[in-house]
């Protein structure tokens, strides 16, 4: 499964995609924006983490997933807890 992280914490990028590891998920991690994020593909799962985006970088990613068959998961908090409750609903469970 692939998951496209918008948001979050740029020192906590590796922590996420270590996380999205431990569930089997390949995680690309956009904690802000960059080139207009035209290359976040087609991921089964899109998480946009809003307290830390601006509403361009969200209307920007939602505007990349539409018309494919992709999953959206939104949550004001960045935090480790709320990704893995994430993961925890939209995969298998880990």
């Amino acid at each position: 499964m692939s998951v496209v992280i918008v948001g979050g914490n740029e020192c906590m990028v590796r922590e996420y995609k270590e996380l999205c590891k431990e569930y089997k998920c390949k995680a690309k991690v956009y904690p802000k924006m960059s080139g207009g994020m035209k290359n976040i593909g087609t991921p089964d799962l899109l998480v946009l983490f809003t307290s830390t985006v601006s509403h361009k970088m969200v209307r920007c990613a939602l505007n990349e997933a539409k018309g494919q068959n992709v999953r959206i998961a939104r949550s004001h908090t960045s935090s480790m807890s709320a990704l893995k409750s994430i993961l925890e609903e939209h995969t298998a469970g880990g």
